[in-house]
C-alpha cells in the first residue's frame, strides 16, 4: 500500500482530467510551437527558446516512459536530434507517455522520486502540470495569448510545487532557508503555509492562512499565483503583504528547487 504523507491527498484534481491535460496541453504547446519560430526566446526565462521547450517536453516523456517501464531512473537522456522535427518528436513522446499512463490505474504502484507517492497518478500529476507550464512558455515566447487553465487545476499545481519541490526536493538536495519564517499562499478558496526553515522546509494545506503565523501572505487569481511559484510572472501579477523579504525567499528557493529536477 502507498504511504502518503499525513494529511495529503496527493491531488487536487480528478486523475483522468490530469491525464486528458497532458494532452490537451501538449497539443496546445506543438500548434502554438508550429506558429512561432524556434529561435523566440521565452519571456522570463534567458537564454531558454521555443525549440528548447519543445525539445526538453519531449526528451522528460521519453525519460518517464523509461523510467515507469524499467522501474528505476535512466541511466542517461534520450534527447532528441537537433537538426530533427521536434514537433514530431514531441507529439510522438508524448502520446507514447500517455498510452502508457492510461493502461494503468493512478493509485497502481510505480517508481516514481517521491516517497510519499509511488504510484502512476504521481507521473499523471507531474505530466500535467509539466507540459502546461511549457505550453505558458511557447505561447508567451510566440506573442500568442496564453490560455488559462482551469481553477482547480492551477490550485492543484500550487499545491504541487509547494509539497512536491519546496517540501522535498529541497530536502534531498539539502537546501534550506537562510532565515527562518512562514508564507502564507491563498487564492480561490485554498490555503496553504509554508515554512522557511534553516533546517528543513515544509509546507501544508490550511483552512484559512493565520496572519498571526505569516510573515507574509501572497494572494492572486489562482493563474497567476501558480505562474508566480513558478516563475513565470512577476510580483506585480500577485498582491504581496507583510515582510516581502520573506515571500522573495520563498520565490528564491523555488526556483533553487526547479531549475536541477529529476523531471
Amino acid at each position: 500500500m502507498t504511504a502518503y504523507w499525513p494529511s495529503l491527498r496527493p491531488s487536487l484534481v480528478d486523475y483522468g482530467r490530469l491525464l486528458d491535460g497532458i494532452t490537451l496541453e501538449g497539443e496546445l504547446l506543438a500548434m502554438s510551437a508550429i506558429e512561432a519560430r524556434d529561435d523566440l526566446e521565452v519571456p522570463g526565462r534567458p537564454g531558454v527558446t521555443v525549440a528548447d521547450a519543445v525539445r526538453y517536453t519531449g526528451d522528460v516523456y521519453t525519460q518517464v516512459l523509461t523510467w515507469i517501464r524499467q522501474g528505476e531512473p535512466p541511466d542517461h537522456w534520450q534527447r532528441a536530434p537537433d537538426d530533427g522535427d521536434l514537433v514530431a518528436f514531441h507529439t510522438g513522446a508524448r502520446r507514447a507517455l500517455v498510452a502508457e499512463l492510461a493502461a494503468h490505474a493512478p493509485e497502481e504502484p510505480c517508481a516514481t522520486w517521491w516517497p510519499a507517492d509511488r504510484t502512476y497518478g504521481f507521473w499523471q500529476r507531474r505530466m500535467a502540470h509539466d507540459t502546461a507550464l511549457h505550453r505558458v512558455d511557447v505561447q508567451a515566447a510566440a506573442g500568442l495569448d496564453v490560455r488559462t487553465v482551469d481553477t482547480d487545476f492551477a490550485a492543484d499545481g500550487i499545491d504541487e510545487i509547494l509539497h512536491l519541490w519546496f517540501g522535498h526536493w529541497l530536502v534531498q538536495r539539502r537546501i534550506a532557508a537562510t532565515t527562518a519564517g512562514a508564507v502564507g499562499i491563498e487564492t480561490a478558496g485554498r490555503a496553504w503555509l509554508a515554512i522557511l526553515s534553516t533546517v528543513r522546509n515544509s509546507a501544508r494545506r490550511v483552512p484559512a492562512v493565520d496572519a498571526q503565523a505569516a510573515d507574509a501572505v501572497v494572494t492572486g487569481n489562482p493563474m497567476n499565483v501558480y505562474l508566480w511559484l513558478w516563475g513565470r510572472a512577476p510580483d506585480r501579477a500577485v498582491e504581496i503583504s507583510g515582510d516581502f523579504d520573506a515571500s522573495a525567499q520563498l520565490w528564491g528557493l523555488l526556483r533553487i528547487a526547479t531549475s536541477e529536477r529529476p523531471v
